[in-house]
């Protein structure tokens, strides 16, 4: 598994959910094609942390999938390729950040990831994450957008000094 370097760079960083990597690395959703060149190119940097890469086999070996191990693996290579880890020693925000309680336990340690990875946005299909939305807005950290929403956010914004509009930057 990669390990995200030490200098975090300019890239924004980006917490991807199970789904979304589903997308990416199973199915080559052409919805999130764009996402992949952006990660591809290092214009943003995807984050994991080991407990929810630890998501990603289970997913891949549970129902509906139940893929065999040969597959398995080539799956957990694209996904180790394209997300960095987290290293164990990464900080945890400590400035008095309360998080919302997801209403799917197991989609709170993806909220958790963007916090503690700085990350600037959170992207997911979950319903649970995306009702957060938000009042993580309002609260001024990180984003919680569908893929779709990413995307079009990042294209409005390049088309944006083109066309002379003034466009708020996107939650990359």
């Amino acid at each position: 598994m990669r390990k995200l370097d030490s200098d975090p760079g300019f890239a924004p960083r980006l917490v991807l959910d199970t789904n979304v990597c589903l997308d990416l690395f199973v199915f080559g959703d052409p919805r999130v094609a764009a996402l992949d060149a952006a990660l591809r190119a290092g214009e943003v940097v995807a984050v994991t942390r080991e407990d929810c890469r630890a998501e990603w086999p289970r997913v891949l070996r549970n129902p509906p999938f139940r893929f065999d191990e040969a597959i398995c693996a080539r799956h957990e290579a694209a996904f180790d390729e394209r997300i960095a880890c987290l290293p164990d020693s990464a900080p945890v925000a400590r400035d008095g950040i309360r998080l919302p309680r997801c209403a799917d336990p197991d989609d709170q340690k993806f909220l958790e990831l963007a916090l503690q990875a700085s990350a600037a946005a959170l992207i997911t299909r979950d319903k649970a994450l995306l009702a957060l939305a938000k009042r993580m807005q309002r609260d001024g950290r990180f984003a919680i957008v569908a893929p779709e929403a990413w995307i079009a956010s990042r294209e409005t914004a390049k088309a944006a000094p083109e066309h002379g509009l003034e466009v708020p930057s996107p939650p990359l």
